[in-house]
């Protein structure tokens, strides 16, 4: 799957969660996403791997604040919790959990496709052979022989694959699949997810703050749980309660 041991990240087969250079200690699981208009999208990911037609590959594309790398997280948690192995690349890093046992499949899961460089592309590029040839061998009964179970890949980028910006190889490869074009949230399933978010964390939020955060911050969705996610811990630093005037504190000593 890779041309070096080098290039080969070292198994860490007690990982069992998310570590923390990928997102927060508590990760995000599918049923904290917002659906909004993404209906057959979540449908599609509750269902896999036991989906009807492709399984693999798939590819998500959508804005950024869209919240493509939620997706992805909460699907690597999901295979990890299922036995499978996992594999995890973007722009920066690509890190790699092995199943327990080595016949079960292993998911790859492949965020930022825009941004790759040119060493992630030929890994990515790598993982599609690797999938390719493992994908046949299950067809044909020779997954034994192999010593390994199947490669299942899942990406997301945030134009259709056809306009991605790595070499010509790849960007065939992630679009010979399933393709989901994940849609923003309305206002609506903003002020929801901003709620289900706070309710996560137990903070009282009030639909004041909601509202000064959407008439005043980016709708990015990344963003705005950002922002949130600093005002939770200034708020227990200070032992106070959720508000705009603690927000507009924040804010100001930010960038005092």
């Amino acid at each position: 799957m890779f041309d070096t041991v080098a290039e080969r990240p070292a198994p860490r087969t007690s990982m069992r969660q998310i570590p923390l250079d990928l997102g927060p200690a508590v990760m995000q699981g599918l049923d904290d996403f917002v659906v909004g208009g993404n209906e057959a999208l979540m449908a599609w990911l509750r269902a896999w791997p036991h989906v009807d037609g492709t399984v693999s590959p798939a590819y998500i594309w959508g804005p950024s604040g869209a919240g493509k790398t939620h997706l992805l997280r909460a699907m690597v948690e999901r295979a990890l919790s299922m036995g499978f192995g996992a594999i995890w690349l973007n722009a920066q890093t690509c890190q790699m959990w092995d199943a327990p046992d080595p016949m079960m499949p292993t998911l790859a899961v492949i965020d930022e496709c825009e941004r790759l460089g040119e060493d992630h592309q030929h890994l990515a590029f790598n993982l599609f052979i690797e999938s390719a040839s493992s994908l046949a061998a299950q067809a044909s009964g020779q997954l034994d022989e192999r010593g390994s179970g199947p490669l299942l890949i899942l990406a997301a980028g945030s134009v259709p694959a056809i306009d991605l910006p790595v070499r010509d190889d790849l960007r065939t490869r992630l679009g010979w699949g399933l393709t989901f074009a994940l849609s923003l949230l309305d206002e609506g399933g903003l002020r929801a997810a901003l709620h289900h978010e706070a309710a996560r964390r137990g903070i009282a939020l009030d639909e004041g703050v909601v509202s000064y955060l959407l008439t005043r911050y980016s709708r990015d969705l990344g963003f705005l749980m950002s922002l949130l996610d600093r005002l939770d811990r200034f708020a227990l630093a200070e032992k106070r309660e959720v508000t705009v005037p603690l927000l507009k504190q924040m804010l100001a000593l930010e960038t005092a």
